[in-house]
């Protein structure tokens, strides 16, 4: 990502607008990181993934003048198709930590807004075992003797790709497969003007 990120800036024209800092949640951004009211708007899309969530989202908060914001999964990970996941009598574990990241706001003293949204997947394949072998990394967790059922299921639920050998998501040639639904992530954007810009 970050050097997609120095290609744009560089093709762009921005150096003088951009500062890409490779930071971890744990650092001590005091030290290392952006200074208190650096920009306009601090967001952080689906990498809130920390044991400290309440000081990940107080550094965003220090961090922009105007406005934060949050992605966060809101059902189970995006790693799962929870459709076939329930179709094949497979357990998951769903992600709650929009709602704790919402709650933890609300004790800073912030007014957090949340909209949901939906984002498709499709997972293609080029032979059934392969859709096997590509789909059974889902069964962790004890779900591991479900791999007959998983491919029982997409047995009956493979179709044609119509779009197979055009790039796909990632840029990388679709298979000839595919199946019968389309895979959905669910995810909270939870934004919010910064704490401090609340109070007189």
């Amino acid at each position: 990502m970050l050097g997609t990120l120095d290609a744009g800036i560089e093709y762009y024209g921005l150096e003088d607008l951009i500062t890409p800092l490779e930071l971890a949640w744990d650092d001590d951004w005091d030290l290392v990181g952006p200074v208190a009211k650096a920009v306009d708007v601090a967001f952080a899309s689906r990498s809130v993934t920390t044991n400290d969530l309440k000081g990940a989202l107080a550094k965003l908060d220090r961090t922009a003048r105007r406005r934060c914001a949050v992605t966060m999964v809101a059902n189970s990970s995006p790693r799962y198709d929870l459709h076939l996941m329930n179709a094949i009598g497979a357990s998951v574990t769903r992600s709650n930590g929009f709602v704790y990241a919402f709650n933890i706001l609300i004790q800073m003293g912030a007014l957090p807004q949340v909209t949901y949204f939906e984002s498709p997947r499709r997972d293609t394949f080029d032979s059934l075992e392969e859709g096997v072998a590509d789909f059974s990394r889902m069964l962790e967790h004890g779900n591991e003797d479900k791999i007959d059922r998983l491919r029982d299921y997409i047995a009956h639920h493979m179709i044609e790709n119509p779009h197979v050998g055009e790039p796909g998501s990632k840029g990388v040639p679709q298979g000839r497969y595919m199946l019968d639904h389309v895979r959905k992530v669910r995810w909270a954007f939870i934004a919010w003007e910064p704490v401090s810009a609340l109070r007189p």
